[in-house]
């Protein structure tokens, strides 16, 4: 069994800034992709940024420039560095670990959330 721990979610005012942790602990040989993905009501969950094992890293357009997201797979740790959060980066944010176990196979696990709240 894997587990995906997010941390980090508060409350902030709009330009502030938060960085969200993500932790991966149990039965895993190696990380390949961290996912985060966020969830507001009414919207469509969104895939906010990816990072692979090997620091290739993409970030949607909605983010990008503001936002930075890290890997440290010996450690199975990320993070997303979030910067001038604005209303609209208002959501829970879910952290996801492609991941091989220590039985060799390839899965993703994902965490409970952090709620993320921008305003003022």
């Amino acid at each position: 069994q894997v587990r995906v721990v997010e941390s980090g979610g508060d409350l902030v005012q709009p330009g502030g800034s938060l960085r969200l942790s993500c932790a991966a602990s149990g039965r895993l040989r190696s990380i390949n992709v961290m996912t985060w993905s966020r969830q507001a009501p009414q919207k469509e969950r969104e895939v906010v940024a990816t990072i692979t094992s090997g620091g290739g890293a993409d970030l949607a357009d909605s983010v990008k420039g503001r936002f930075t997201v890290s890997l440290d797979s010996p450690s199975r740790t990320g993070s997303l560095q979030m910067n001038d959060l604005q209303p609209e980066d208002s959501a829970v944010y879910y952290c996801s670990m492609d991941v091989v176990t220590t039985w060799a196979t390839r899965r993703s696990y994902w965490g409970q959330g952090t709620q993320d709240t921008v305003s003022s």
